[in-house]
C-alpha cells in the first residue's frame, strides 16, 4: 500500500513539472566539441527524464542477470521449505488422532524437507510418533533435547513430567514440573503440580509463595487464586492453632477475607479467639458463617462456646441461631439436641420432628430415638425411629474423591487436589431416593409411630395384690451371691402377678417368642427355649434410675 501511494506521488510529481515548463516556454542552447546543439526546455527535460529511466532499467536487468542463480536457489529452497512444514503439519495432526503410520510417514517426509536444527518441533513430531508405538524410552530422549533447547524447554519438560505421572515417579515429576515453574511462573499445569506437591508435604508458606508469584489479569482465575490462597492460609492455622493461637488468627481471618464462606477457616479464628477469652467476636464470626450457610460444626462450636453454660443457657443459644436462619434444619437440629441436654422434652420432639419433614436424614431419626429413650424408654418407639435411620439417606460429611473424613482437610489423600473436601452426602448415597420420596418417607414415618407403651394394671403393687394368682412356689436364692445364676430360675406362670424381683428379672430374659409360647400352652406347662436354655446374664441393671429410663444414648 505504502508503495502504491509513493509511485502515485511520484507520477504526480513529474505530471506537475511537466505542466510548470509547459507554461514557462523557453531555448536551451549547447556547445560541445564545436557543435551547436539547440533545444526547447521540454525537449530537454523529457531527454533526461528518458535517460534516467533507461539507466535504472539498465541497473535492473543486470541485476536480475547476475543474482538469477541465488533467486532460483531461494525460490527452490522455499518451495522445499512450504512442503516439509506442511508434512510436519500433517504428521502432528495425525500423530494427535492416533494415526500411527500417517504420522510415521510425514515424520520421515519432514526430516528429508527439513532440518531438525532449523525446526525444533520435529522432535515433537519423532516423540509423538515414539509414544504412540510405545517406545517410551526414545520418547523420553525426545523431550530431554526439546528441554535442553530454550525454543522448547517448557513443552519437552511437559512431556517429561507426564511420562514421570504415567510411570508413578511422582519425585521426578515434581522436580520437572517446579523446573518449569522456574522458568515459567505462569505455566497453569507446573504452577498448580508444583502447588500440589507442596502442600501434600504441609509446605504452606512454599505454597503461599507460589500462589502469589502466579499473575493474571482474568476474574475467573483470579477468583480461584483466592480461594486457593484462603484455604492454604486455613491450613496454616491449623497447624498453629495449638503452639501460636495469635497467628493462626490472623491466618484464619486472612482467609476468611478472600473466601467468606470457608467454614473451617472461621471455625479456627472463632477457636483463637475463644482462647483469648474473647467471646463476643468469636459470635460475631460463627453468626455471619451461620447466615451464609448453616453447618453443624458451627452450631456445636456456637452452643458450647462457653464451657461454664448450664443446658438452659445453650438451649438459649441455640434459640438465637434458629431466629437467625429460621425453618432450616441445620437450626431445628440444633434446638433439639439443646432441648434434650435441658430435658425438655416436648421442644425436642417438636424441633427434631420439623426437621425430619424438612431434611430427612440419618442423623434426625438417630435424635428422635434418643429422644424417645431419655423420655418415654419405649422400646418400640425407639426401634421404629432406628429402623427409619437405617432406611433413611447418610448425613453430609467432608467427602473428597470418595472418601469420608469426620474433619475438613485441605488436600484430598487419593490425588493431592487442593480445597478437594466439599460438606456433602457421601457419594454412595447420591444414587438414593429422591428428595419427594425420602420427604414421603419421613411423613409416613412420623404418622406410622406406634403410641407410648401404657403400663398395665399389673404392674403396680396395688393390682398385683388384687390379682394375684395361687401362690407362686418360693425360689432358693444363694444370699451370698449378688446375682441368681440364668439356669437357676424358673420361668413364671400364667396369672402369677406377684413375682419376687429376682423372678421378674429372669422373666424379663425370657425371648418374646417363649413368652408367646407360655402364654399358649397355659400356666401348668414348663417351656423351655428352643437352644435348650436361658441366654446368659446381661449383668446387674441400674436401679438408680427412677424414672425408668436408661443411660442408652444414640446420638
Amino acid at each position: 500500500m505504502i508503495r502504491i501511494l509513493v509511485f502515485a506521488l511520484l507520477v504526480l510529481a513529474l505530471g506537475a513539472g511537466f505542466a510548470w515548463l509547459a507554461d514557462r516556454p523557453g531555448e536551451l542552447s549547447l556547445i560541445w566539441q564545436g557543435q551547436r546543439v539547440e533545444m526547447s526546455l521540454m525537449v530537454a527535460a523529457t531527454l533526461v527524464v528518458s535517460l534516467v529511466a533507461i539507466v535504472m532499467f539498465g541497473w535492473w536487468l543486470v541485476r536480475v542477470v547476475l543474482t538469477s542463480p541465488q533467486a532460483v536457489q531461494r525460490y527452490f529452497r522455499a518451495r522445499k521449505r512450504d512442503r516439509g512444514y506442511q508434512a510436519l503439519s500433517t504428521g502432528l495432526i495425525a500423530a494427535g488422532a492416533g494415526d500411527a503410520a500417517l504420522a510415521r510417514r510425514m515424520h520421515a517426509r519432514t526430516k528429508g524437507l527439513l532440518s531438525a536444527d532449523q525446526e525444533p518441533l520435529i522432535h515433537l513430531l519423532d516423540a509423538q510418533v515414539a509414544l504412540i508405538e510405545g517406545r517410551h524410552d526414545e520418547a523420553r530422549q525426545r523431550f530431554e533435547l526439546m528441554a535442553d533447547d530454550p525454543e522448547t524447554r517448557e513443552l519437552g519438560l511437559r512431556g517429561l513430567y507426564l511420562e514421570a505421572r504415567r510411570l508413578g515417579a511422582n519425585e521426578a515429576a515434581r522436580q520437572y514440573a517446579e523446573r518449569a515453574a522456574e522458568k515459567a511462573p505462569n505455566l497453569p499445569w507446573a504452577a498448580e503440580a508444583t502447588l500440589e506437591a507442596r502442600s501434600q508435604a504441609s509446605q504452606w508458606d512454599e505454597a503461599i509463595r507460589l500462589v502469589d508469584q502466579k499473575k493474571t489479569a482474568l476474574p475467573g482465575e483470579r477468583k480461584d487464586l483466592d480461594r486457593k490462597k484462603a484455604v492454604l492460609l486455613t491450613a496454616r492455622a491449623a497447624d498453629r492453632l495449638d503452639g501460636n493461637p495469635k497467628g493462626a488468627r490472623d491466618d484464619a481471618l486472612a482467609a476468611l477475607k478472600l473466601s467468606g464462606d470457608l467454614v473451617p477457616a472461621g471455625l479456627i479464628a472463632a477457636q483463637a479467639y475463644l482462647r483469648e477469652d474473647n467471646l463476643r467476636k468469636a459470635a460475631s464470626i460463627l453468626e455471619k458463617l451461620w447466615k451464609s450457610g448453616p453447618h453443624p460444626e458451627v452450631a456445636k462450636l456456637y452452643v458450647r462456646a462457653r464451657s461454664g453454660d448450664s443446658a438452659t443457657d445453650r438451649l438459649k443459644r441455640a434459640r438465637k441461631l434458629e431466629a437467625l436462619r429460621p425453618n432450616n434444619p441445620e437450626s431445628l437440629l440444633a434446638v433439639a439436641e439443646a432441648a434434650l441436654e435441658a430435658r425438655e422434652f416436648d421442644v425436642a420432639r417438636s424441633k427434631a420432628e420439623a426437621a425430619a419433614r424438612l431434611g430427612p436424614r440419618e442423623g434426625v431419626f438417630l435424635l428422635l430415638a434418643d429422644i424417645e429413650d431419655a423420655e418415654t424408654g419405649d422400646q418400640g418407639r425407639i426401634r421404629h425411629w432406628m429402623n427409619q435411620a437405617l432406611k433413611a439417606p447418610r448425613d453430609p460429611a467432608w467427602t473428597a474423591d470418595g472418601i469420608v473424613s469426620t474433619e475438613w482437610r485441605p488436600v484430598s489423600p487419593v490425588t493431592g487436589r487442593l480445597d478437594a473436601f466439599e460438606w456433602r452426602m457421601p457419594v454412595n448415597e447420591l444414587a438414593g431416593p429422591t428428595e419427594e420420596g425420602a420427604l414421603a418417607r419421613a411423613e409416613e414415618a412420623l404418622r406410622t409411630l406406634p403410641p407410648v407403651a401404657v403400663p398395665t394394671a399389673a404392674a403396680t403393687p396395688e393390682a398385683t395384690v388384687a390379682e394375684a394368682g395361687p401362690e407362686p412356689q418360693p425360689i432358693v436364692v444363694d444370699a451370698q451371691a449378688e446375682e441368681p445364676a440364668a439356669d437357676a430360675v424358673a420361668l413364671p406362670v400364667v396369672g402369677d402377678t406377684a413375682k419376687p424381683a429376682v423372678e421378674r428379672k429372669a422373666e424379663e430374659k425370657v425371648p418374646p417368642k417363649v413368652a408367646a409360647k407360655v402364654e399358649e400352652d397355659g400356666a401348668d406347662e414348663d417351656v423351655k427355649p428352643f437352644f435348650g436354655g436361658l441366654p446368659d446374664d446381661p449383668g446387674v441393671k441400674d436401679e438408680s434410675r427412677k424414672d425408668g429410663t436408661t443411660g442408652f444414648r444414640l446420638f
